[in-house]
């Protein structure tokens, strides 16, 4: 989710996550990537997507207003991470694409 400010897009979600919980691996969809072994999944609102049978469309279908979310800027996801010893992070439930750069840093 992006507005324009003064001729550049900017990010409105970076650094805003509305959901980060601590999953166990076998819950995403990568077969047999660090067994048992906990990941820190993350997501910002909105999806570029429409999906008729979203599973998480209380988020991916909303506006930042409109969600609870937390201020949490790239340094402490990673440190909550390894607080929690985490030893991946999932950019998840919405779509990353969304939150690019929040990804990427």
């Amino acid at each position: 989710m992006r507005v324009n400010l003064d001729g550049k897009l900017v990010s409105v979600v970076y650094g805003y996550p509305c959901s980060i919980n601590i999953d166990p691996m076998e819950k995403k969809p990568l077969f047999h990537f660090l067994p048992a072994t906990q990941i820190l999944s993350l997501a910002t609102v909105g999806c570029n997507l429409h999906c008729k049978n979203c599973q998480n469309w209380e988020i991916s279908q909303c506006n930042p207003e409109d969600s609870a979310v937390y201020e949490c800027p790239p340094d402490l996801v990673v440190e909550l991470a390894r607080q929690h010893g985490c030893r991946s992070i999932a950019c998840t439930y919405t779509d990353p694409v969304i939150f690019y750069e929040y990804a990427l840093d």
